[in-house]
């Protein structure tokens, strides 16, 4: 099974994620299909927080691929920020 999920970067106490398509029986850091995104949970006011390839996410999710509990929370966040009117 594929899964859209968080593979953590960074440095002690300042964690940046990449948002990666991989194997669930994969390790966390490991080996992986496609980088689509990050989440940078200290980003400055002037970088973007949080982005997702749309193209690449809607690819992968048609694909089959499964989301985390904490990617839906964060596309969720990702589409009210950039498409709400």
């Amino acid at each position: 099974m594929i899964k859209i999920r968080l593979a953590r970067y960074g440095v002690k106490k300042r964690p940046f994620y990449k948002i990666i398509v991989a194997d669930v029986r994969s390790a966390r850091n490991g080996k992986f299909i496609e980088h689509i995104g990050y989440f940078n949970p200290f980003a400055k006011k002037n970088e973007k927080k949080i982005y997702f390839s749309i193209e690449k996410t809607t690819y992968w999710l048609k694909k089959g691929a499964q989301k985390t509990n904490r990617i839906k929370k964060l596309l969720n966040q990702y589409n009210k920020k950039n498409y709400s009117n």
